[in-house]
């Protein structure tokens, strides 16, 4: 049976950086995020007898024996709750940058545990399928429900999972994702979280999480935009200072992210209210209100530097597209 199921990429507003357990995926605290409505991945995956052994293709090239490892991991996994032994073929397209902050494995891992999981003949819950997610990456468990989404860390692998806070509709903001640079980042979010507890700023961060997340909770609730962005804009400056004083510390901005940011601040400035977040890359995402956002991107645009600007609503999470 061949599967083809189609998963947004997030952006974290409250971010999750550290583990407490590394093999599950565990997360040292929740997080709250928002599926994006113009960055998604596409996978196919079909299991055949004919297969002598599993093939994997990211955005039309065979996969990188690191990448098709860890895939390969996670299909054994399913493979394993759906009591089969069938190889497949796993095709899956990015339509934006990957390995560059925009959250390429939450998306694809997302993609492949809902396409793989139906191609297999399971029908799994949307928690199941989170919770399966996670396991591959873990925010790609943030990608399975629709549009606003809070991901609770839990103490076991069956209590860390996403669930909506509110669907995509509920509130027109927009994320402008502004691409600075496309290669692929030196030290990935995987090795990043491993390091995140040698800073000496993790445990205070750590801390005040569950007091920032029901601020956040409150804020998207009463619709508060001015408050919203401000909890969020030092969110993201939060969780960079604990990478930038980690040992090794680690520098995901580039000259042009920082322009970008001072940027955001003058038009806040100027009175086009607009925040900015930044997950584990150099590119930045500007949050801002659906009367704004043409305004700003014609702004963005006019910035030294810029490559692209992508433009997002809240989207639904992952979803079936195709069954063959």
């Amino acid at each position: 049976m061949k599967t083809t199921a189609k998963a947004p990429a997030n952006i974290a507003f409250i971010k999750y950086w550290g583990k407490n357990n590394e093999k599950l995926r565990l997360p040292a605290n929740s997080s709250i995020s928002m599926n994006l409505s113009g960055a998604f991945t596409t996978t196919s995956v079909e299991f055949d007898e004919r297969f002598k052994k599993d093939t994997f293709f990211l955005n039309d090239v065979v996969a990188k024996q690191e990448e098709a490892n860890r895939i390969s991991k996670h299909i054994d996994l399913i493979r394993s709750i759906a009591k089969i032994t069938t190889r497949a073929m796993v095709v899956s397209k990015n339509n934006f940058p990957k390995g560059v902050g925009i959250a390429s494995s939450a998306s694809g891992f997302a993609a492949l545990t809902v396409a793989a999981s139906k191609a297999a003949g399971l029908n799994l819950s949307e928690k199941e399928l989170s919770i399966l997610a996670r396991l591959g990456s873990g925010s790609a468990c943030r990608s399975i429900p629709d549009g606003f989404v809070e991901w609770k860390m839990g103490n076991s692998s069956n209590k860390s999972y996403a669930h909506s806070l509110f669907e995509p509709n509920y509130w027109n903001i927009y994320d402008l994702i502004v691409v600075v640079g496309e290669n692929s980042k030196k030290v990935s979010s995987t090795e990043g979280h491993a390091i995140a507890e040698s800073s000496p700023f993790y445990k205070t961060r750590i801390v005040g999480m569950e007091e920032k997340i029901k601020e956040i909770k409150l804020a998207m609730k009463n619709r508060d935009f001015t408050r919203f962005g401000k909890i969020l804009e030092a969110e993201a400056v939060n969780m960079h200072t604990v990478m930038m004083t980690s040992a090794p510390p680690l520098y995901y901005w580039y000259p042009e992210t920082l322009n970008v940011m001072a940027k955001v601040i003058g038009f806040r400035e100027r009175g086009i209210e607009c925040y900015f977040t930044i997950d584990a890359g150099p590119n930045v995402h500007v949050i801002c209100q659906g009367k704004n956002y043409l305004k700003l991107k014609r702004k963005i645009l006019g910035i030294d530097g810029i490559k692209s600007v992508l433009i997002n609503k809240a989207a639904e999470g992952a979803k079936i597209i195709r069954n063959e």
